[in-house]
């Protein structure tokens, strides 16, 4: 059994009021490492969204998502830049642009987005963007066209084809593909967990990556109070839709004060993980408000198997 700890007791991010498009949120955010630096690419909003919800679809403010990003040295402190890097585009992302996942290959970053079109609650799908620099996005569109979130690519090719772990709630699932663009053999990777902290709903944080144990996949969940935890499961690796081991307890859940306190109040919802200097590091929207910052040591991430 192993948990994050937290690396500050302080939002590493907060909303910007000098900017128009990120004043009400910044949250759930991608993370690089690269050149020696951390790049968040985080979700960004114009405003507070929860209490829409009573008037939604008559809301005549709505809110949007956008994608910023943030450079640091340490991890800790970070410089945003003052325009977001990708914005939505057409009726699929009237709504924005959320939840961003980015994996690299070869030379080419690969983001696994959701698009909202706020038709509905439910109108979200999963989207692609691919970028040589992180900064400038190519739009691919709608890659599954269905109700979907939380999809991640994974780095490696398992069999000769691309996996696509994603959400037909309230599971995780995976998919493979040839071409990034068509995605077939669609399987359930990990179920719900009845009467616990995992009994609503889960699906992946971060993209799973290869430790010496396997795949390591960092997922959050759901109980049916609505209290949002993050978890971990190892997965097989040579089949990472199959789940060696799974830790019975959260690795970090909301604790501290704007981590229970927000937009979304009992949040701890993560979209990227990297490794460096021997460390795991988990970045975290809070509360769908901030972002927070953890870490494990690498050699303390072990599995009963």
């Amino acid at each position: 059994m192993f948990k994050l700890e937290r690396i500050a007791n302080t939002p590493v991010l907060e909303p910007c009021r000098e900017y128009p498009w990120e004043r009400g949120a910044v949250f759930n955010t991608a993370v690089v490492h690269e050149d020696g630096c951390f790049h968040l690419l985080y979700r960004a909003s114009d405003r507070g969204f929860e209490a829409l919800r009573d008037t939604y679809p008559k809301a005549e403010k709505k809110f949007c998502s956008v994608i910023g990003l943030a450079t640091s040295c340490d991890g800790i402190h970070f410089e945003r830049r003052p325009e977001p890097v990708f914005v939505g585009s057409g009726d699929q992302e009237a709504w924005g642009v959320e939840d961003p996942r980015v994996t690299k290959i070869g030379d080419t970053y690969y983001m696994i987005y959701t698009g909202f079109g706020g038709r509905g609650w439910k109108d979200h799908r999963i989207s692609l963007a691919s970028s040589k620099n992180l900064v400038d996005w190519e739009r691919h569109g709608v890659i599954l066209d269905e109700v979907n979130k939380d999809g991640g690519l994974l780095a490696d090719k398992i069999n000769g084809k691309y996996v696509l772990y994603h959400r037909r709630e309230p599971h995780i699932w995976a998919a493979f593909s040839d071409d990034l663009m068509n995605w077939r053999d669609h399987k359930i990777v990990m179920t719900t967990q009845p009467n616990g902290w995992e009994s609503k709903k889960i699906g992946i944080a971060g993209v799973p990556i290869l430790i010496e144990q396997g795949y390591l996949m960092i997922y959050h969940a759901v109980d049916d109070r609505h209290v949002y935890r993050l978890g971990a499961a190892l997965l097989d690796r040579r089949d990472p839709t199959k789940v060696i081991a799974r830790l019975p307890e959260p690795i970090l859940e909301p604790e501290l004060v704007w981590e229970r306190e927000g937009n979304v109040p009992n949040v701890v919802f993560s979209c990227g993980h990297v490794l460096h200097d021997g460390y795991l590091y988990v970045y975290y929207g809070a509360a769908d408000t901030v972002i927070g910052a953890a870490r494990v040591a690498l050699d303390e991430i072990s599995f009963p198997i």
